[in-house]
């Protein structure tokens, strides 16, 4: 005979089993965008994209997904067209995944897809006549668990013979070019690595869609072990000659496309009773596992009170702040664009004023609601944490499956690194980071958020990278930080420019150009040494003053002798007075002009 605990647990897992049959709305939603271009209109036709496109769009919908959307040879305003209307199905979606098939090509580093109406006659023609990846980027941007970018386009470029150079430096490269997506739980997967090209194979579908049908698909295995698979299987198809490639990184919670199947619970129709405690613990996890809200409030209505209803509403309370989360952040994004319109549209300033208030009060909320979602998710976990203690519950099994070599794909890191990685993406593209983006929060990252916090009038914290700040951050969508350059460099738009003087010129420590000085000459010893050998050369002073004494000793041996006794000194020296003869003081006097005249009777 059945006891009364058992029918209490048949009644919970029979309706567990309908909230999974008959609720299909509470699972994750799916959207998907397929594109092919074969029928290209000005190069050689591409055989296998629209059958590579009509494979993967049988696949998606086989497995399940909400919408999956096929389009094949699209000219560039119906592939604009296309990837808007795709943005706004992803908008409240799970899973975001976009496929293209055709050509592609990379110029200066940027890389493009390529319509079926494209002439490229020029170089400068992509720029208008295809389009980007970062447009495919921002039509999966809105999805919250995974976006995810498969492109099949790594061929060789077919207007490369025909296509004129504008500018002989500007690099057109061989591929697609090597990619790191700035948001997170962003996968981007190239039929071939960075730089190589593709193969279409011998059949009517290229070896890595091929692939990509067998294995991405699998219920339950994680989208990074799955490109693993389909790696390994285009390498071994190819010869090694094509080695799909993955940029990315997810967190360490596995991810998977399709969810992986639930085995039925048998119930023994006879048997020792299970105790109370462990009929509730199992049905809790049943609950946990489902991980709706119906689910869990069902066991709340089984089993309202009690250390397990506790948890049940600890996780109701975690799911709530996730939804009060979203939609605080979608009410901020929507009034701020509303902002920016009427900014620019220069409406009257008591409206901006008004839609200013209001995106201040809406990012005001979802810094409020991040933090409430923060704070339920710690306190579930910390349960969670109690609850495994409590029991004292074995070691998990080791799982095995989680070693397995995911050959080119980077290794998953922890949610922290991610955030703090995509943190230090945004603080780069808004200018305030220099550095490289490697996860770690260091002195480099703390200083660039304080930049930020200056030149954007925030308050976020500086010593740990967080949600917050990331969200504050993608709503800037251009420069905050000004662009400072080192001496002999000037800011040049969003790079710095070596400054370049005139021929005559040199950089100063202002780092200005101005016209050089020339040099004034000198004087040195050696100089004045030759101006004292070329001047006139003058008697010795002594050799003066000896003949003026011996003149005047003349004149006294002469005023014995009869004479006046007088000298005369003239510019030849001085002499005595002649016999007869005396002196006269006519006046004047000083060089060339002698005061006293010699008179003889």
């Amino acid at each position: 005979m059945n006891s009364p605990g058992l029918l209490k647990l048949s009644r919970f897992l029979l309706a567990a089993a309908l909230l999974l049959v008959c609720q299909p709305a509470f699972a994750a939603k799916r959207v998907a965008l397929v594109l092919a271009n074969s029928a290209y209109q000005n190069v050689a036709p591409l055989p296998n994209p629209v059958n590579d496109g009509a494979v993967m769009a049988t696949t998606l919908r086989d497995a399940g997904f909400d919408v999956v959307d096929s389009r094949h040879d699209l000219s560039a305003v119906e592939t604009r067209r296309a990837l808007r209307d795709f943005a706004d199905r992803a908008a409240d979606a799970d899973i975001a995944l976009v496929y293209y098939a055709g050509h592609g090509l990379e110029v200066e580093g940027n890389n493009y897809l390529i319509p079926v109406d494209a002439k490229l006659e020029r170089d400068t023609d992509v720029y208008d006549e295809a389009f980007s990846l970062d447009r495919i980027l921002l039509a999966v941007e809105p999805a919250k668990q995974l976006r995810l970018v498969i492109l099949d386009a790594c061929r060789d470029n077919p207007f490369a013979k025909t296509m004129k150079k504008t500018l002989a430096s500007r690099a057109i490269g061989r591929g697609l070019a090597k990619i790191e997506p700035t948001s997170p739980n962003t996968l981007i997967a190239y039929a071939a690595k960075a730089g190589s090209t593709a193969q279409d194979g011998d059949s009517k579908n290229s070896p890595f869609t091929i692939a990509l049908s067998k294995h991405l698909t699998t219920p339950g295995l994680d989208v990074r072990r799955a490109f693993g698979f389909v790696r390994d299987d285009v390498l071994k198809d190819t010869g090694n000659r094509q080695e799909p490639f993955v940029y990315g990184s997810l967190g360490g919670d596995d991810v998977a496309l399709v969810p992986a199947k639930v085995a039925p619970v048998a119930v023994a129709p006879s048997g020792p009773a299970a105790s109370p405690q462990a009929e509730v613990r199992r049905d809790y996890e049943l609950a946990l596992q489902i991980g709706n809200k119906a689910a869990l409030n069902a066991f709340l209505a089984q089993y309202p009170d009690g250390f397990y209803a506790s948890l049940a509403k600890l996780q109701l309370d975690k799911i709530a702040a996730e939804e009060a989360r979203v939609a605080a952040t979608e009410k901020a994004r929507l009034t701020e664009q509303e902002r920016v319109r009427l900014v620019s549209e220069g409406a009257q300033k008591s409206q901006q004023a008004k839609a200013e208030a209001d995106a201040k009060a809406a990012e005001q909320a979802r810094i409020a609601a991040e933090k409430a979602k923060q704070l339920a998710q710690d306190q579930a976990a910390e349960a969670e944490r109690k609850r495994a203690a409590a029991e004292n519950s074995a070691a998990a099994a080791p799982q095995a499956d989680k070693a397995v070599n995911l050959a080119a794909l980077p290794p998953a890191s922890t949610p922290q690194v991610d955030i703090t990685r995509s943190v230090q993406a945004e603080l780069r593209r808004v200018g305030c980071l220099t550095g490289e983006t490697r996860g770690e929060w260091n002195a480099a990252s703390q200083r660039s958020m304080a930049l930020f916090n200056r030149y954007a009038g925030t308050k976020l914290d500086v010593k740990l990278a967080n949600t917050d700040a990331l969200d504050s951050i993608k709503l800037k969508s251009s420069r905050v930080c000004p662009l400072v350059c080192e001496h002999g460099f000037k800011a040049d738009g969003d790079r710095c420019s070596k400054i370049v003087c005139a021929d005559g010129s040199v950089l100063n420590d202002d780092n200005e150009c101005e016209k050089r000085r020339d040099k004034k000459p000198v004087a040195t010893r050696d100089t004045d040494r030759q101006q004292e050998r070329l001047a006139p050369q003058r008697p010795p002073q002594a050799s003066a003053k000896g003949a003026v004494g011996a003149s005047i000793a003349a004149g006294a041996a002469s005023a014995r002798s009869g004479g006046s006794g007088q000298v005369y000194c003239g510019v030849t020296g001085c002499r005595p007075v002649s016999r007869g003869c005396h002196l006269e003081y006519r006046g004047g006097g000083g060089p060339g002009n002698d005061a006293n005249a010699e008179v003889c009777n």
